[in-house]
């Protein structure tokens, strides 16, 4: 008789982050292996919309050369709690250079995205991957962030009033 095997039950943060790891092995020679293992971990479940179904085959593909070197370098900086610059440009073209504290990465619908305190606005950001022109690794340290407070769609903790 085989043994029965279960599912592992993995978090959204956990799965970001295996996305990103598989991401950035672009077409490495055991990148399609480990990309259908990940599959397999949606198997069971049931895509019940067009953006769940989109953002779970961008999580599974691999990303281009160019993108997934600025995705290793963002992975590192995560890793080793390190500020990066960014070249950006915006939906209108226009570029910055920002230094950002990243936090995760994430995906939805057709894009990979870098969530970062950015230093220039003082605030918590988003950054599409594809709009990412170049990311320079520093040497400054990052302050200590926890990705479940930056992730979309995670329930806010309710504050408390004063009386």
């Amino acid at each position: 008789m085989l043994p029965i095997r279960t599912r592992p039950s993995l978090s959204v943060a956990e799965i970001a982050a295996l996305g990103l790891s598989l991401a950035h092995l672009g077409a490495g020679p055991q990148s399609a292996t480990a990309r259908r293992a990940l599959r397999h971990l949606f198997d069971d479940m049931e895509a019940p919309n067009d953006v769940i179904a989109t953002t779970l085959a961008t999580l599974t593909s691999p990303l281009d050369l160019a993108t997934a070197r600025r995705a290793r370098t963002v992975a590192g900086a995560i890793t080793a709690r390190l500020v990066v610059r960014l070249h950006y440009a915006d939906v209108r073209g226009d570029v910055t250079i920002r230094e950002v504290e990243p936090v995760t990465c994430l995906v939805h619908r057709d894009h990979w995205y870098l969530v970062a305190w950015c230093r220039l606005r003082q605030g918590v950001r988003a950054f599409r991957f594809d709009r990412i022109l170049a990311v320079e690794a520093t040497e400054v340290p990052a302050r200590p962030h926890r990705a479940d407070r930056f992730l979309p769609f995670q329930p806010r903790p309710k504050t408390l009033s004063r009386n």
